[in-house]
This record gives C-alpha cells, structure tokens and sequence, in this order.
C-alpha cells in the first residue's frame, strides 16, 4: 500500500467512482432529514425496494417486513446470519476458493469450518458431491457457497444449485448462498440478466439464507449498505442481533442504495460492458502461456489463473510486486484449494489494466 507507481488489481472492487445519481440521492436524503435512527431491520421502503427487485428479476415473492434484514454490508449480513446460526463446536462446509471472510466469519463463532475444494473438470470448476458427503458431521450445521464466486468467476449451474439446495435437506443444514456478484453475469441470454439465485429453487420455509450488497453491482463499496434473505424465524432473530451489532445500516446511504434500485440499470449496463471487455483483454493476453491455466469465468471480475508448479502463490505475488509493481492476490488467501494459483481483479481502466497485463505476462514468460 506505501509503494509508488502500483498497479493495482488486489482490490476487489472497481476505481470507478459511485455515479453521481447515486451520490446526489444522498445529498438529498441528508437535506430530507435521513439521519436518524431506522429499524433495526433497515427502512421499510429499502425492504420494500428490494423485494420488487427479486419480483421484477427472479420472480420470487418475498416478504419485506419478515424475509428481508438490511445490513452495513454484505460481509455483515455473511457475519450475521452465520452467527444466527452456529453455536461454539459447530462446523460449517465452504466451497473454496472463496473469498476468505466467509470461513473467517465461521471461525469467530467459534465454530469449525471445513473446506471442500471446486475441482476444475475441463476448464471448469464444478462442485464435488462426493467431498461433500464425506465432509458432513453430526457437527455440521450450514453449508455455504458464493456464486459467482469470488475468486473463480465461477457460477453455479441449476443441476448444480438444485444438488446444493438437495443436500443440505438431506443433512438438515443451513444453506447459505453469497450471491453479491449475481448482475455481474456474461452468460446469460442478454447483458444484464441476473444470476438465477438460489431463492427461485427453495421454499420460504427451506433453511436457505441470501447474503447481498450494493457494493459491487452499483460502484457503492464505501458506503456499506447490504442485505440478508432468510427464513422469516432466521430474519426475525438476525434483526435482533443487528441491534447490538450496528442497530442498523446508515440511514441516508439506504436512501442512496433506494435510488441505486430505481435508476441504476443503465449504469449497470454499461460496467457489464466495459467489464465483458476487460475479462476479454485479460484472458487474450494471457491465452497461449505456457504452463498458465485460465478457466474463462461466467461472473463477477476476476481471473483466477493456474500456474504449473507454482506451490508458494503469496512469494509469487510479493516476487511480482517487487519486480514490475503489479499488485495481485495470492491464491493461498481464498484456502488451501487456492494455493498455485492467483487472482487478478479485471475491474481496473484499461489505463491500469493493459500496462499491468504487459508486465505480468512478461514475468510469467521469464
């Protein structure tokens, strides 16, 4: 962070700035007198503002005043509901590579998380069913996965999220899909389409929880306003945790994230597209190196490349940073299945994207 002249694809997140409609709706809402104190569950026109959007994008019904928490952040809401959750001596199964705060969140409640690896089957990454059976304990209470996923790109299939949501009936565990990526998706039938989420397969009466935000989505990293969906008995006891925890999200920034909901799709759009370039750039400069893996991601904005031999990724990273001052993540962050590889952050201009892109390739060549 203290070097000069980085380029840097750690982050994840875009340097793009929130857009202006966005930051104008919060001015408004501080002239408006948005600055006291919400419910804990979060402003009710946010919750019903969220619920249009699952009605208007996946066609499930939600009910805004039971099924719907606002949070400061999706990492709050990852935090909240695994807490609901998991008693000290629980474990929890994540799918890994993943993003680590979700196996981070688990070990603060003094529970147990248990790693079971995506393997990657023909250039894609897949989840292992097997693994799965032979990770679960009379201990195991919550399986959780994030799609897309952060590192991999990866976005679950519906045979695939149908088997997730089947399993944990089967074992009676909390389901639990991080799905803050879910407009970041190149795959679809058009631009724009969200990722199927796993609420359109469950019932409201399945142990399914949904961790979201408008970090990624709407360029609103810093402002912290995110959400949790789960089970009305789920939602009632996080909304009483909230209350010990930060009482609720910013009032003026729910505000914001309301704006962020009604006037936000062309905005999105055009990310999506500059976004879909950017996989592009990166994946053709990388494409043909030998030794180097690059499963083409279906979401979010990352790579996730596979260096043959490579067993120490974070020397990797650090030798990479010393030597061309371009700043990656070590795959060994995101769990043990990560170790050989590394994560570029696509998110970047083409300013800072195409000079980094030149210098790793030369460094992967040499």
């Amino acid at each position: 962070m203290g070097m000069d002249g980085v380029l840097r694809l750690y982050f994840g997140e875009s340097n793009l700035p929130t857009p202006e409609y966005i930051k104008q709706a919060a001015v408004r809402a501080l002239a408006d007198g948005f600055t006291f104190y919400t419910e804990n569950a979060g402003l009710p026109s946010l919750r019903r503002a969220l619920a249009e959007n699952y009605s208007r994008l996946h066609h499930v019904d939600l009910d805004p005043a039971t099924e719907l928490v606002v949070t400061a952040s999706g990492v709050q809401a990852l935090n909240l509901g695994i807490r609901c959750v998991l008693n000290p001596g629980d474990e929890a199964i994540v799918l890994t590579p993943a993003w680590p705060n979700g196996a981070s969140s688990i070990m603060m409640a003094n529970a147990t998380a248990r790693q079971v690896a995506h393997p990657l089957v023909n250039g894609r990454y897949t989840v292992d069913f097997a693994a799965l059976e032979a990770a679960v304990t009379e201990r195991t209470k919550l399986l959780l996965y994030t799609s897309p996923s952060n590192p991999l790109g990866w976005v679950a299939t519906e045979e695939e999220q149908r088997g997730l949501l089947e399993f944990a009936r089967r074992h009676g565990l909390w389901l639990m899909a991080d799905e803050v990526y879910d407009r970041l998706y190149y795959s679809g039938t058009a631009l724009g389409e969200p990722v199927p989420s796993i609420l359109r397969m469950a019932t409201r009466e399945d142990a399914v929880m949904v961790v979201h935000s408008f970090s990624k989505s709407y360029c609103m990293t810093g402002w912290r306003v995110g959400w949790l969906v789960a089970r009305r008995d789920l939602a009632a006891k996080a909304t009483q945790l909230n209350e010990f925890i930060i009482s609720h999200a910013p009032t003026f920034a729910q505000k914001a994230a309301e704006t962020a909901l009604a006037e936000g799709e062309g905005e999105l759009l055009a990310m999506l597209e500059r976004l879909k370039a950017n996989r592009n750039l990166c994946m053709d400069a990388l494409r043909g190196l030998p030794g180097i893996t690059v499963p083409k991601p279906d979401g979010a904005f990352y790579l996730f490349p596979k260096v043959e031999g490579l067993t120490d990724s974070f020397a990797f990273c650090r030798r990479l940073l010393e030597e061309t001052r371009v700043g990656l993540a070590p795959g060994v962050a995101f769990g043990d299945a990560g170790e050989g590889s590394f994560r570029i952050c696509y998110a970047a201009e083409p300013r800072i994207l195409e000079p980094a892109m030149e210098r790793l390739t030369r460094f992967l060549r040499t």
